[in-house]
């Protein structure tokens, strides 16, 4: 007599002898280090090539990486805004954990959007190395994350200094941060909760950063 195997059990095998998937290649991470002259990255494209040897340390250095920063209008030209330089997502961490689906999930551009909130936390806003960064609490707490951006990822048009003197400078002048940990602070964005205490790696440490920012793959 022929025996039936029950769908059940046909199911079930077949689940179990699907291959794994990879996890989604690293196209976001918080710097594991300045460059260790305060808020002088030499400018944004200075930047940018620190994101890009930081990655290609860590075997991504395939994609092309953009620090996520904003600058003031200057010299006749205009201002630039951190969020149109890291391309449309999505964006994951290096453990393959998905950051963002896209850059109005990312900010938060509707209600729902805000209400819901991207994934990035301190489990999840990892370096290139796939190591967590100090947050709230820690010695020393590094949470404050470089950016020169309101929440919405722009630039800010007040006439006042948010990025010191367009991430040139390390003296006087102040820039805006973000927490990556979302704690502390009058409110727990990512991307902006204050101005730094001054532009020199000592006053980023004393208020509470180490001179880092993020880096996404993907921009223009």
């Amino acid at each position: 007599m022929k025996r039936t195997i029950p769908t059940l059990f046909l199911i079930a095998g077949a689940a179990l002898s699907q291959p794994k998937q990879p996890p989604a290649p690293m196209t976001f991470f918080v710097t594991s280090a300045g460059p260790g002259d305060g808020a002088n990255l030499g400018g944004i494209a200075g930047a940018d090539r620190h994101c890009q040897r930081l990655a290609e340390a860590a075997g991504a250095g395939s994609r092309t990486w953009r620090a996520y920063l904003s600058a003031a209008a200057e010299g006749g030209k205009p201002a630039v805004n951190a969020r149109d330089r890291i391309g449309k997502g999505p964006w994951h961490n290096a453990k393959g954990g998905q950051i963002a689906k896209g850059l109005s999930d990312l900010h938060g551009d509707t209600l729902d959007e805000a209400r819901i909130g991207n994934t990035l936390t301190r489990a999840t806003a990892l370096t290139e190395k796939g190591e967590p960064v100090k947050g709230f609490g820690e010695k020393p707490n590094e949470h404050d994350i470089l950016t020169g951006s309101q929440p919405d990822g722009r630039a800010y048009s007040d006439g006042k200094e948010h990025t010191c003197k367009n991430w040139t400078g390390n003296g006087e002048g102040s820039a805006q941060v973000g927490h990556h940990d979302r704690t502390g602070g009058p409110s727990v964005s990512w991307n902006s909760v204050h101005a730094s205490r001054g532009c020199s790696q000592a006053n980023l440490i004393s208020t509470g950063g180490g001179g880092y920012f993020y880096c996404f793959a993907g921009g223009n």
